[in-house]
C-alpha cells in the first residue's frame, strides 16, 4: 500500500489505526494546528527544541500539503485527531472538517516512525509492531527551553532494544536528526521521571525482555503535553500514534554525513 492509497483509505473511513509498520520507507509526521496568534511563537519554540519538535512543513494558508505530499488534505487524511479546548482533549475524531477555520496554521513535525525501517534493516526488532500495538510514550521531567507562552516537559517514545544492539540503535537513529535522531536517554526510566515503565502516558505497554534495555527518543507528542500545560484555548493535534504518512522517502531525511 502506497502512502497515497493509505491516505485515501483514511479519508474514506476504512483505516483509523496507529500507523507504525505501515508504508515502510516513507516519512511519517505528527500534526499540530494552532490559531495564527500562536503560530510564530510556536515556530520559534520548536526551533529552540528541535530534537523534540523538528518541524518538517508549515501550512499557513489552507490545509493542503506541498512538501511532505503534494495535495494531501490535513482535515481528513490523518487516522485520528484530538480537538483541544483549554488544554484538555475535548474530542477524538476521524475528521476535523467541522472544526476548521482560516485562522489555523498547521505544523507537520518529524516522527520517530520514520527511522523504524532503518532499525529493522539493522536487525533491531520493533516490539510494538510485533505485538500490533501503539508505541509506548511517556511524560518526563526533561525541561524544554521556553519561548513566549510555550513551556513544559518533553514526551519520549520507548523501544526495547537487545543489550548488544543498543550502540547500533543509537548510531542508526542519529542519522535522522529531522525525525528526533539518537535517543535522549538509555535505561533507568526513573531518572527522567517515569515511575512505571509498564504504564505509558500515551500509546500501549509492550513487553521488555530480560536481555533488553529500554531506549527513549524525543517524541512529537511533546507539543500536546505543552498545550495541556499552558491551557491553550483551542488547538488540534493528531491522536498519538496516528500519524500523517507522506510521499517522501525516509531516506530523504537521513543525514549523509
Amino acid at each position: 500500500m502506497t502512502p497515497k492509497e493509505l491516505r485515501r483509505k483514511i479519508a474514506s473511513g476504512e483505516f483509523c489505526a496507529p500507523t507504525a509498520g505501515y508504508c515502510d520507507g516513507f516519512v511519517q509526521a505528527n500534526m499540530v494546528a494552532l490559531p495564527k496568534e500562536y503560530a510564530k511563537p510556536f515556530e520559534e519554540f520548536a526551533k529552540r527544541n528541535s530534537k523534540a519538535i523538528p518541524v518538517l512543513e508549515v501550512v499557513k494558508d489552507g490545509y493542503i500539503t506541498k512538501e511532505l505530499a503534494s495535495g494531501a488534505n490535513l482535515l481528513n487524511e490523518i487516522p485520528a485527531y484530538n480537538v483541544i479546548k483549554d488544554g484538555e482533549v475535548l474530542r477524538s475524531v476521524k475528521s476535523i472538517e467541522e472544526f476548521y477555520s482560516e485562522d489555523l496554521v498547521f505544523f507537520l513535525i518529524g516522527c520517530s516512525f520514520t527511522f523504524e525501517k532503518a532499525l529493522v534493516d539493522a536487525g533491531i526488532g520493533l516490539r510494538h509492531v510485533e505485538q500490533k500495538r501503539n508505541v509506548s510514550m511517556y511524560n518526563t521531567n526533561i525541561d524544554l527551553e521556553p519561548f513566549g507562552p510555550f513551556k513544559g516537559k518533553m514526551v519520549v517514545s520507548m523501544r526495547p532494544v537487545r543489550k548488544d544492539l543498543v550502540a547500533t540503535a543509537c548510531v542508526v537513529t542519529s542519522c535522522f536528526p529531522k525525525t528526533h535522531g539518537s535517543p535522549i536517554h538509555v535505561g533507568y526510566p526513573e531518572m527522567i521521571g517515569i515511575k512505571d515503565i509498564n504504564s505509558p502516558d500515551y500509546g500501549d505497554s509492550v513487553e521488555i525482555r530480560d536481555d533488553e534495555i529500554p531506549l527513549f527518543w524525543p517524541c512529537g507528542v511533546t507539543p500536546q503535553n505543552v498545550l495541556r500545560d499552558i491551557k491553550i484555548p483551542f488547538a488540534i493535534t493528531h491522536k498519538p500514534g496516528h500519524m500523517f504518512v507522506g510521499d517522501k522517502k525516509d531516506s530523504e531525511y537521513k543525514d549523509s554525513e
